[in-house]
């Protein structure tokens, strides 16, 4: 499959070599096609990988995982044009954090609203899942980093998207439990959630760490 990963960050990077590792062509998206960081990594991932500006990965891909900054994320996917995205399923892991007052962060939009939201109402025609987005980057490749049963969490309007994104994870990422929120609006909580994360990062100092939805 052709997946375009828009992001040269951690979690970029971590997403683009599992699925070179999976054999699919992945194309790094970056703001300008020249990006150091984005080049360096495709040449060093092998003949799958590839790297351009957002609007080629966007092109690109089959399939969109969105990895960028949640303040500059609507910016980034709107980078391929009006219809860019119609039809394709974004795996969307931004977070509308703010760091304008330091650590810990605060969100730009909260309680009534969230950055999934903003984004598929901003692209109607593409197929948001969010998901990903409340844990560290190798985790979300790699979930056996952390000991025990723990959950992804997985929301979005798109029944048939959302099961396409639940297979991914389970069969490509290693996820044995994928609890679903239900619509797009469960971006809320699990974008509210990542505040309750960064803390306890910050008091443990490690990144290593997850949920389980005991019942």
């Amino acid at each position: 499959m052709k997946i375009a990963v828009l992001g040269t960050g951690g979690v970029g990077v971590a997403i683009a070599d599992k699925l070179i590792a999976l054999g699919h062509h992945v194309m790094m998206g970056a703001r300008v096609a020249r990006n150091e960081k984005a080049g360096e990594w495709a040449k060093s991932a092998g003949g799958n990988a590839s790297n351009g500006t957002f609007a080629d990965a966007i092109h690109f891909g089959e399939l969109v995982f969105n990895c960028v900054l949640g303040a500059v994320a609507i910016e980034v996917l709107g980078s391929a044009g009006a219809n860019g995205l119609d039809g394709k399923i974004v795996i969307d892991i931004s977070n509308p954090l703010d760091f304008s007052k330091g650590m810990p962060p605060s969100l730009f939009v909260c309680n009534t609203d969230s950055l999934g939201e903003m984004i598929q109402r901003a692209f109607p025609k593409a197929r948001i899942v969010k998901s990903l987005n409340t844990i560290a980057a190798p985790v979300m490749v790699n979930p056996a980093m952390i000991q025990g049963d723990h959950d992804v969490l997985i929301c979005g309007d798109d029944a048939s998207a959302k099961a396409e994104v639940t297979d991914i994870l389970k069969n490509w990422f290693g996820w044995k439990s994928v609890v679903d929120l239900g619509d797009i609006s469960g971006s809320r909580v699990t974008e509210a959630w990542v505040l309750f994360w960064v803390r306890i990062m910050m008091i443990t100092g490690s990144p290593m760490h997850n949920i389980k939805v005991v019942r």
